[in-house]
């Protein structure tokens, strides 16, 4: 068994501007697992409120004592042995979990949506991002995200900024709308307010209306809000799930942060049992990230996963996106192909 990574920079299309900071590029790593003459691919992505950077993630690979284990088969055995090594280090985790799904699924001759059992026809569809930008620009945005059936926004930088950008929108299309506030809105009163406002405007969901530590006031605001609140930054891995139940309607999974494919199958049951709603979402990533997501996308209400599109740059060749719908195509493993 080997694994190699090497560093890899995304070139993201257009300034990617959220409540907290901005951004042209997204550092990632790109990674291999060989065993028996095949290889499985996975990724890392990492922006900048992960924690995460490309040394650090080289640095845990190297940790990784493959002779420890005598079969790749083996991922509930494998994958929390390389969780224990160091605590955090999602992203690293992460692309060692893809990879070996990855491996797998090619070594059985097996998409994993057919692994698990799961319809590929009832992939959803997948929202366009839109980052806190000028007026001109977001229309610009709007315009061409045409393809897609539902849009996301990035809101948070203040009320006048936020209603700017919808009202922006608004004159382009009145395709339904889900708000990420990215923690922005600090005020609880002032939060209900804006979202009593975007209620009338076509939005379906907000995304992490406050800081992720005031889940009580996250609380209050659910019991008032018209709209149903998503949790993103309060919730990483398994073991935050049940605590957010009161709090959040749902749970946005991110793999870059839960480590990879095996834990966020076992979140969506979680979050199921708990009667929640569920979405998967993404960083800036190649194909190759997004694929593995995808294979995971028949078992969620929605889903946020245009990561690859927003790149110039994408190595891979893997799920694609059809009149704004999630599609996987029939290879195995996570099904991509490296192009380049």
């Amino acid at each position: 068994m080997k694994l190699t990574s090497h560093p890899y920079t995304l070139e993201l299309k257009h300034t990617f501007t959220i409540a907290t900071n901005s951004r042209t590029t997204t550092p990632d790593v790109l990674v291999e697992f060989e065993h028996d003459g095949i290889v499985g691919y996975g990724e890392a992505s990492m922006p900048p409120y992960l924690g995460e950077t490309q040394e650090s993630v080289l640095a845990f690979h190297r940790k990784i004592d493959w002779s420890r284990f005598s079969d790749p088969f083996c991922l509930q055995e494998i994958l929390p042995a390389i969780d224990a090594i160091a605590p955090g280090n999602t992203a690293a985790k992460a692309a060692v979990d893809i990879a070996l799904h990855d491996w797998m699924g090619r070594k059985l001759g097996a998409p994993w949506y057919r692994i698990w059992g799961l319809n590929p026809a009832k992939t959803p569809v997948t929202s366009f991002t839109i980052g806190l930008d000028t007026p001109e620009v977001v229309r610009a945005k709007t315009r061409e995200a045409e393809p897609y059936r539902i849009l996301k926004v990035k809101l948070g930088r203040g009320q006048e900024t936020d209603r700017m950008m919808i009202n922006t929108i608004r004159e382009v299309t009145d395709k339904p709308i889900t708000v990420d506030a990215n923690q922005g809105w600090t005020n609880l009163e002032e939060a209900l307010r804006m979202i009593e406002w975007l209620a009338e405007r076509g939005i379906v969901f907000i995304e992490q209306p406050l800081p992720k530590t005031r889940l009580d006031e996250t609380a209050w605001l659910r019991e008032r809000s018209p709209l149903p609140l998503i949790a993103d930054e309060s919730l990483q891995r398994i073991g935050d799930v049940a605590g957010l139940r009161g709090a959040f309607d749902g749970i946005n999974i991110k793999l870059m942060k839960c480590t990879g494919l095996r834990e966020a199958h076992a979140m969506i049951q979680v979050a199921r049992a708990l009667g929640m709603k569920v979405m998967l979402g993404c960083m800036t990533e190649t194909s190759c990230a997004i694929s593995a997501a995808v294979q995971l996308s028949p078992l969620v209400d929605w889903a946020d996963l245009d990561g690859a599109v927003l790149i110039r740059n994408d190595c891979f060749r893997g799920a694609t996106i059809v009149d704004g719908k999630l599609t996987l195509p029939d290879r195995p493993g996570i099904g991509v192909e490296k192009i380049k």
